[in-house]
């Protein structure tokens, strides 16, 4: 029998154990860096990635395709970045119902690793081509093989699930196999072919370059302004009329071959009448000039004085002849004894030098267009792989092409053709490697043809109706790219890397095509690696069909992304457990001229479709300042020191907080924030763990016995599975974090959690409404840790631990709960949307009373809540059945109203309060005249106590 509250034994009592109170011994502090491991530990003891595809192997697959990092360092944050958001996708559509394998991969070949071979060989004052190819290949091999297995480590630190003991690299033998097949596939169907024009070039590394290997820079260079005779015209030009260039690049006037006009440009004779001291134009010269620019280029040149001889538009000069400014030198031996014509280009433009083009056809693309492919110029080879002009190259053979600029001038001078000499800081491709500037060089190259077999329709139409891009701005990135895209180069000069493993016969100029043959190279590098392809003498490739003496075997290396552009071939189509096209390619955005550009390309060449159906980038990381992070400004982040510090998880939470599809920032001041973040998510979740001890289904009570703030809760729940589930399929992970975040904030720890506070701790058990609460905040639980699981990973094993032990599967095989489309009432949110504005209006008076010390806790007060009379009765109605008191958390409260006025609903409030009046119950602390009449319990706590003694008897 219970006890008599009023007998002497109860007088003084303390009640705690007759409360509910939290409780839980997952820790408040999380102590990550030091915990994350013991779960790594224990994921790789249990093989999750094995039990994942276990799980799922039936289901329909979503296959995220790794674009290779490259295997030649520490990873810095923008792998960790780009390794974070993959594993989030992967780890989501897992977890919605998919199977969702993911296969890291690591590019290999290429310059950055050749170079550090290189260093090596240098210091010994050995060049390169004096090693066996053999043996200069092995080592990078290992280099590469070395740094693998560094990022494979760094990788899963950061908690990456994937199949880290079989990934895919690049090198090796059964991918480099594949990637000379898909090589040898271009060149059966004649798009291969081998050309001459200009490219990238880096005197320095002595190989061409592809755009996705240049960086631009501040660069000072020498500009020039130079004056050619006419030798010929239709124009009526003065007597003595000179046309003059500008350019920035003097190491390329030996290889002048034309200038071009704009034949809608407006084009004046200016007359010098006076010049400036150490001018180089001299009163009387007659020069050509874009009427938009003479102004302009007097400042430059020094002129004082002149007059318009005369006017015309540029079509006018059409068949004008010109010549070099060293025609006829005297030690030139005729080398430039040429005519220049004069040719219309539609690249002309008066934004700046002098409305004329000089056009060195081996030394720019728009020169090679304009002159080679559309007139017919010959292009002549004038620099060699070191940047030094050839012997034959009249005048300055044998000089660098950086170092010439003072001789050239010094020339033009000679010559009379030096109008004007300065410098200019102008923005300048640079090898990312060296870092040193880079030149166009005109030299044979390996090509696919973008047009022979319709490669560039084919890619095009795949952008514009087969692939989803995200951010949508990215389709009209690639498109304009590859519509306006050369051919594409694919060869370098380098010795690490697959070879073009083609022959050429030496009389016809033709590559071989002959399936035997293709057949035994591809099965030799299959056997051997791209060895084979240095190491087997060229007859046993040819058979007894062919003569090696009748053929060069070409030894130039396919640029890195060929090789990165196969990986569909060799791992989404030849791996069982993947699958092409792939859903989603994912890196950053440079990757459109760079891997997503070559993938399309390759794949749309071989198999006219492109390899991936989705497409998403992310930005670039800028320091807390907005700064690109290089290693000079010393503002780089390490990935590793932020784990030391934080934690893997505050660095993924990182991630999806910002808007990764543009730049981010990244910094001590930003990491801090997000910590902040995750401790208020940490402690949502230790609330609800605290309170969800003993829960059982036995306890579990149905919706339509829930009181209404239950019933909203779970209204939200609906709300954000619907938003969760949609934004994860396109990718979109910052507006998720966004609204859990707030849900975890503002809806459940500032709202729902304060409001059930006294309920979960001073209801009895049985009672409906505790039921109610616990029954939801169970579906809550469920739902927000695995929401959150492929975002906070750790700390998600960590809270599905803590409530249900360590034997039971990982978080990470759960699959987000279905929500019940019953659980949607949009009525009730707009009815409790009002509800919490009033509640807002409480808040702020009782914080005042707080700051005025007239109270100390909420619940001792009492709030009247007034309306203007016409709103009185939908406040009324809106908290008709509710418990005010509840809702307000304070002891009493209840609804005036106010004089007639014109407000709205919300500003027509306004809350009265003052000290709640009786005694405070020593249980839950409300104050009320019941407790006098019960002794020290208010009623409802008086029935708790006497269910809870009767139970212990």
């Amino acid at each position: 029998m219970a006890a008599d509250k009023n007998t002497p034994e109860n007088e003084g009592r303390d009640y705690r154990d007759t409360v509910f109170l939290p409780k839980t011994d997952f820790p408040m502090r999380a102590g990550l860096p030091k915990r994350e491991p013991e779960f790594l530990k224990r994921w790789e003891e249990e093989n999750i990635y094995k039990q994942l595809r276990e799980d799922a192997k039936d289901r329909e697959k979503f296959i995220l395709h790794d674009g290779p990092p490259y295997a030649n360092g520490d990873i810095h944050i923008g792998h960790a970045m780009n390794k974070v958001l993959k594993d989030v996708i992967v780890k989501s559509q897992q977890m919605m119902g998919k199977n969702s394998p993911y296969v890291p991969g690591w590019d290999c070949h290429g310059l950055p690793i050749e170079w550090k071979i290189e260093e090596k060989y240098r210091k010994k004052k050995k060049n390169k081509d004096e090693v066996d190819p053999v043996e200069f290949r092995r080592e990078c091999r290992e280099f590469a093989a070395n740094w693998i297995g560094v990022q494979k480590e760094q990788f899963k630190r950061l908690g990456i699930f994937g199949d880290w003991e079989n990934p895919y690299t690049t090198m090796k033998f059964e991918a480099e196999a594949k990637i000379v097949e898909e090589l040898l596939k271009f060149a059966k169907n004649g798009s291969l072919y081998r050309g001459s024009k200009p490219v990238m070039w880096s005197p320095v590394e002595k190989t061409a370059l592809a755009e996705a290997e240049v960086e631009y820079h501040d660069h000072t260079s020498t500009q020039i302004d130079v004056a050619f005779d006419v030798v010929s015209t239709n124009a009526d030009l003065p007597e003595g009329a000179r046309v003059v260039i500008w350019t920035t690049t003097p190491w390329t006037i030996p290889a002048n071959r034309a200038v071009c006009y704009g034949p809608n440009v407006d084009y004046s004779v200016l007359e010098v009448t006076g010049v400036g001291e150490g001018a180089l134009v001299e009163a009387g010269d007659r020069l050509v000039i874009a009427s938009a620019l003479v102004s302009d280029f007097a400042a430059r040149a020094g002129i004082e004085g002149h007059s318009v001889v005369s006017q015309f538009k540029g079509e006018v000069l059409s068949g004008t002849v010109l010549s070099h400014p060293w025609r006829g030198h005297t030690d030139a031996d005729g080398h430039y004894d040429f005519d220049v014509p004069m040719l219309a280009g539609d690249h002309v433009t008066i934004d700046a030098g002098t409305g004329f083009v000089h056009t060195a056809p081996g030394h720019g693309d728009d020169d090679y267009v304009v002159a080679h492919v559309q007139n017919g110029i010959p292009v002549p080879y004038t620099v060699n792989e070191a940047g030094c002009y050839y012997d034959h190259v009249g005048l300055v053979a044998g000089q660098h092409v950086y170092k010439v600029a003072d001789n050239v001038c010094e020339l033009l001078t000679g010559v009379r053709a030096l109008m004007a000499k300065g410098k200019l800081v102008h923005s300048y491709p640079h090898s990312w490697r060296s870092k040193a500037p880079l030149i166009f060089r005109n030299t044979p190259q390996w090509f696919i043809s973008m047009s022979k077999t319709g490669l560039r329709d084919k890619a095009l139409k795949a952008i514009r109706e087969d692939v989803n891009f995200f951010p949508a701005a990215g389709k009209n990135r690639i498109e304009a790219m590859v519509a306006d895209r050369p051919d594409w180069v694919i060869s370098r000069q380098r010795a690490w890397g697959v070879p073009i493993t083609v022959f050429v016969n030496k009389a016809t100029g033709e590559v071989l095509n002959d399936d035997a043959v293709n057949a035994r190279i591809v099965n030799a590098v299959t056997n051997g690696g791209a060895d084979a392809w240095v190491a087997i003498p060229a007859q046993e490739f040819l058979g007894d069909d062919y003569n090696a003496e009748d053929y060069e075997q070409v030894h130039d290396i396919l640029d890195v992304w060929f090789d990165s552009g196969c990986t569909h071939a060799f791992v989404c189509e030849d791996r069982d457990d993947l699958q092409s096209p792939a859903d989603l390619y994912l890196e950053g955005s440079d990757q459109h001229r760079g891997w997503f550009q070559s993938s399309l390309l390759e794949s749309c060449g071989t198999r006219g479709v492109a390899p991936y159906k989705g497409v998403l980038t992310h930005g670039f990381t800028m320091d807390g300042e907005g700064r690109k992070m290089s290693k000079s400004l010393g503002n780089t982040v390490s990935p590793h020191k932020v784990i030391e510090q934080y934690g893997a998880d505050i660095l993924r939470l990182w991630v999806v907080a910002v808007d990764y599809t543009s730049d981010v920032r990244i910094g001590d001041e930003i990491m801090k924030g997000q910590a902040d973040a995750y401790r208020k998510i940490r402690n949502t979740m230790r609330y609800m763990l605290g309170n969800l001890v003993g829960f059982t289904e036995e306890e579990r009570l149905s919706e339509d016995k829930m009181p209404e703030l239950e019933r909203w809760v779970l209204h939200r729940l609906f709300e954000l599975d619907s938003m969760i589930k949609s934004k994860t399929n396109t990718y979109d992970f910052n507006p998720v974090f966004q609204a859990l975040y707030q849900f975890c904030i503002v809806d459940l720890s500032n709202f729902y959690f304060e409001i059930r506070k006294d309920c979960f701790y001073c209801d009895h058990p049985d009672d409906e409404r505790r039921r109610a609460a616990r029954t939801v905040l169970d579906a809550v639980f469920r739902r927000l840790v695995t929401w959150f699981a492929p975002v906070l990973s750790f700390t998600s094993e960590e809270v599905w631990q803590s409530r249900f032990g360590t034997d039971v599967p990982s978080v990470h095989r759960e699959l987000w709960l279905d929500t019940p489309a019953a659980w949607q009432n949009d009525a009730l949110a707009e009815k409790w949307a009002k509800i919490r504005t009033v509640k807002t209006a409480v808040n702020g008076k009782l914080e005042e009373m707080r700051r005025d010390k007239t109270i100390g806790s909420s619940l001792q007060a009492r709030v009247d809540v007034s309306i203007e009379a016409q709103h009185f009765e939908e406040l009324n109605t809106l908290f008709d059945g509710l418990d005010m008191d509840e809702i307000f958390i304070t002891s009493a409260a209840q609804l005036v109203s106010a004089p007639e006025g014109e407000q709205v609903f919300a500003d027509a409030l306004s809350v009265q309060a003052s000290v709640a009046e009786g005694q405070k119950c020593e249980r839950c602390w409300v104050v009320s005249p019941e407790v006098s009449e019960n002794g020290d319990l208010c009623n409802r706590c008086q029935s708790a106590v006497e269910k809870i003694d009767s139970a212990a008897v």
